[in-house]
């Protein structure tokens, strides 16, 4: 399981366990997750890597990641909405 910036994952431990989530950075062990709504880019959730698994083969565009825009997280909102019909909370 290699998990790199832009990946849709779900967490699987901790306070947002179940929920879907785009990395919008990598450190070390560590990811940033963003959801666009309580997490956002310019404040993004620290979890480790053990604790989330992979949940779509399709990414979030990272180039928008890097941009830092503040529409950036209406459009992973957008994205995540469409994504959670594919991939069911519940395990």
């Amino acid at each position: 399981m290699n998990i790199i910036q832009g990946d849709v994952v779900k967490a699987i431990a901790g306070k947002e366990k179940n929920g879907l989530y785009v990395v919008s950075k990598i450190e070390e062990n560590f990811c940033f997750l963003v959801d666009g709504k309580r997490l956002k880019l310019n404040k993004p959730k620290k979890k480790s890597l053990k604790h989330v698994q992979k949940a779509s083969k399709e990414g979030f565009d990272v180039i928008k990641l890097q941009s830092g825009q503040e529409n950036v997280n209406a459009e992973i909102r957008k994205f995540l909405k469409e994504k959670e019909s594919l991939c069911p909370k519940k395990m």
